[in-house]
């Protein structure tokens, strides 16, 4: 039975879980993050004035055929070029859009008719946001790009402005959702944006679907280094989702630090611990707690896509 699913977060699980969705045989929609402000998606926030354009692009292009042409136009990055090195060109046309639209969803919606995405990306604010935090040092730290460098715990974690409105369709999607993914992604930079949008906690918390949770299978350097899987948990349970996840799907593992090299590739320091005792305590959250083996056999610190498949339809149920 076709469902309407619902994926909330940013940077590349998001992606990943749409893709998931689809394969099941769900209508799925991606609520995105808006306070995106590092690489191309600065760059075009701060030139030209307009909302974050990079993870709108991959959300796009999964809901697509990835290894079509104008999918890898999209996904085309310049490796040169004064002005354009960086610059994703799937980026600059969801910019071109914009303009010449009038607007950034029907940028989004006109950039899906050019890629055939089967499902519906939407922004979870139309406002111009910028991500806060304090640090343990009592500092404020300002952006998501920087927040992602820095070292945690984190409190007070916020938007600039506070409680921006949320995006229309984003709240009526939710509300709508037979099921709602969360994750994962960058807990403090991609997932916790979101919630600090108005509406989004609270149409979470009184939706009828089905709340699924995919906790990261590793921490990324400063933004979660030390946490295990009960503490990401407990991030989102203390930002407004209390009583409101339904399962949360975990990769069982012992603590481990990643190897220098790869370290040094991708940013991540050390898997997100989960075992036995860490999963009792995540039961106190949660009425369901899945634990699988979800990595990639190539790479034990990302999700493989076919393990998280199985994930998502066991939790799903």
């Amino acid at each position: 039975m076709t469902r309407r699913a619902v994926a909330i977060g940013g940077g590349t699980g998001l992606p990943m879980v749409l893709r998931c969705l689809l394969n099941l045989g769900h209508e799925a929609t991606a609520i995105v993050t808006m306070a995106d402000d590092g690489g191309s998606s600065g760059l075009l926030r701060e030139q030209l004035g307009m909302l974050p354009p990079g993870d709108v692009r991959n959300c796009l292009v999964a809901l697509s055929d990835p290894e079509s042409l104008p999918s890898r136009l999209f996904q085309y990055r310049f490796p040169h070029g004064e002005g354009l090195a960086g610059h994703a060109l799937g980026n600059l046309i969801i910019a071109a859009l914009a303009d010449i639209t009038r607007g950034f969803p029907e940028a989004i919606e006109a950039a899906s008719g050019l890629l055939g995405s089967r499902g519906r990306v939407l922004p979870c604010t139309l406002t111009d946001v910028r991500l806060l935090a304090t640090d343990a040092e009592g500092t404020t730290i300002s952006g998501q790009a920087r927040l992602a460098r820095s070292a945690g715990p984190f409190a007070d974690i916020r938007l600039d402005p506070e409680l921006p409105p949320a995006y229309a369709p984003a709240i009526e999607a939710i509300s709508s959702a037979d099921i709602l993914v969360i994750g994962p992604g960058s807990l403090f930079t991609s997932i916790l944006p979101n919630l600090l949008v108005a509406g989004v906690a609270q149409a979470i918390r009184e939706s009828g679907a089905r709340r699924v949770y995919v906790c990261n299978v590793a921490n990324q350097r400063g933004e979660t280094s030390g946490m295990d899987a009960y503490d990401h948990v407990k991030v989102l349970v203390d930002y407004g989702l209390e009583g409101a996840l339904d399962a949360v799907l975990v990769h069982r593992t012992l603590a481990s630090t990643v190897p220098g090299e790869q370290r040094r590739l991708t940013g991540v320091i050390e898997a997100v611990t989960a075992d036995k005792d860490v999963e009792a305590r995540i039961a106190e959250l949660t009425p369901t707690v899945l634990a699988m083996e979800m990595t990639d056999a190539r790479n034990p610190y990302r999700h493989s896509y076919e393990r998280l498949e199985r994930g998502l339809a066991e939790a799903i149920g």
